[in-house]
């Protein structure tokens, strides 16, 4: 099926002003799965100018009936999972089982979100002059420009637009070029269905050749009041910079170099059942992959020869094969620079366990290999593909620095039987999440969801989502006349 669609603007499907269009290619056989409109300047700001109209009505809104919208809008998307499997492997390549996680996670990000939005925000202060009553009350900041990323795109493109709508806030949603539907139009067509108002959430696709004038309009534009954007470092630090130039927040999740670390009372099955769901769910296209496996000295071989085994035997091909456990990754392009970094890996010296060699179309095998040297791209570049790397270590100490050798800071894994060492081990991680006795990847809707260092800023999820994008306000009431010097 090939999909045909335009911008949604004020709650209407618009061609692109220019009659520009764009086509969206399926990695597994490189056909034409969408074409989609491809917006200029002019339609950014008619964007804006609908989400600036619309929002003092969704801002005034009963909390109760925009709590509706949400459950209806988390029902809706569950209802549609068949649909939403079938885009996202035309789209990115999707298993079914990873398409199923996407939906069921942005269902309870809409539902987490539902109840956010009659949980109490603000406090009352205590007052130096008598008489007064004070109080920090959080509102909503106005339009929210987001960009939302392809590699898992129904999960982040709900969450981000759910914490900004939430709150109370308008939304301009850029998805990201490669996954149109899946991360925006998909989402918005539910949201409308589910009741949101015309306006509200508005949606831009556009010609990746075009999207850097469509982000500096999007975040240059005065009406525009915070931002949020996942996706790579390099792409975040230039939407970082140019919030920054215009003096708006923003919540920026990105790369990681994640390390799993294996200690020396792991249980060697478990840890290798962790480690090969970390590196390859989704063929290792998340930003909270384990590309680094720091396993102890005692267990390294035994490690390294089930984890090569495991690898060497999942069911690789077709992601619309339910069998199947590791689909493509997102274009031959990508499969071509994972391959890269494992040649140049090999080529200073590392040892090849399981996989490598060349692609197949933007097919990669699962991939294994120990030795890397610290020059080589591999052991400081976050490969985004199914290929880890075993080093070892005989100290915490020499495991919590090896972790921390990255300008990336997202997720950690201790893998452990003694949840107290765990504990000392993750304490000392420079990363904004890890998890004690499992893997690395993990997301949920209630969470503090982020990085550190150059994996960004800000946090998504619960309560922390509402408040990136509410304004915080200083409001007294006087109970009694003041009494005024002079």
């Amino acid at each position: 099926m090939t999909f045909a669609r335009d911008l949604i603007i004020g709650g209407a499907d618009l061609p692109a002003r220019g009659g520009r269009t764009v086509s969206v290619t399926t990695p597994h056989t490189g056909a034409v799965h969408a074409t989609v409109a491809a917006a200029d300047p002019a339609d950014v700001t008619a964007a804006i100018t609908a989400a600036d109209n619309a929002f003092p009505d969704w801002a005034a809104l009963s909390p109760f009936e925009r709590r509706a919208i949400f459950l209806r809008a988390a029902d809706l998307l569950e209802a549609q999972a068949e649909q939403a499997t079938r885009i996202m492997a035309g789209e990115v390549g999707a298993t079914a089982g990873w398409a199923g996680f996407n939906v069921w996670l942005a269902a309870n990000t809409l539902r987490e979100a539902a109840a956010a939005i009659t949980a109490p925000r603000g406090e009352v202060l205590t007052a130096q002059q008598p008489g007064v009553l004070g109080m920090a009350v959080r509102q909503p900041v106005g339009v929210v420009a987001a960009f939302a990323p392809w590699n898992a795109p129904i999960i982040l493109g709900v969450r981000a637009l759910a914490a900004p709508l939430a709150a109370g806030n308008t939304l301009v949603l850029k998805p990201s070029e490669a996954a149109p539907m899946s991360s925006g139009l998909f989402l918005a067509d539910i949201l409308r269905e589910a009741g949101l108002p015309d306006g509200v959430l508005d949606v831009i696709t556009n010609d990746p050749a075009d999207a850097p004038v469509i982000a500096e309009t999007l975040i240059a534009d005065d009406r525009v009041r915070a931002v949020n954007f996942t996706g790579s470092t390099a792409v975040g630090r230039i939407i970082g910079t140019l919030a920054a130039q215009h003096l708006k927040p923003a919540v920026l999740e990105l790369g990681g170099k994640n390390s799993l670390i294996v200690l020396a009372d792991a249980d060697v099955d478990y840890a290798v059942a962790a480690a090969a769901f970390s590196v390859c769910l989704n063929s290792g296209q998340i930003c909270m992959s384990a590309d680094r496996l720091l396993v102890h000295e005692s267990l390294a071989e035994e490690f390294g020869a089930k984890l090569a085994a495991a690898l060497t035997a999942l069911p690789a091909g077709d992601p619309t094969d339910p069998a199947v456990a590791l689909g493509p990754l997102m274009s031959a392009a990508a499969a071509s620079r994972v391959a890269g970094l494992v040649a140049d890996a090999v080529a200073d010296g590392a040892k090849l366990l399981a996989g490598g060699g060349d692609p197949t179309g933007a097919h990669y095998p699962a991939t294994l290999l120990s030795d890397v040297p610290a020059h080589a791209r591999l052991h400081y570049t976050e490969s985004f593909g199914p290929v880890c790397v075993i080093d070892t270590f005989t100290t915490d100490d020499e495991a919590v620095a090896k972790a921390n050798d990255t300008e990336n800071g997202l997720s950690a894994g201790v893998i452990t039987e003694n949840a107290t060492h765990g504990l000392r081990v993750a304490t000392r991680l420079k990363t904004g999440i890890v998890h004690i006795n499992d893997q690395t990847i993990m997301d949920e809707p209630q969470a503090p969801f982020g990085g550190f260092k150059a994996s960004g800023y800000g946090r998504f999820g619960g309560r922390w989502g509402i408040e990136a994008f509410s304004n915080t306000r200083w409001v007294t009431v006087a109970t009694e006349h003041a009494q005024f010097p002079g």
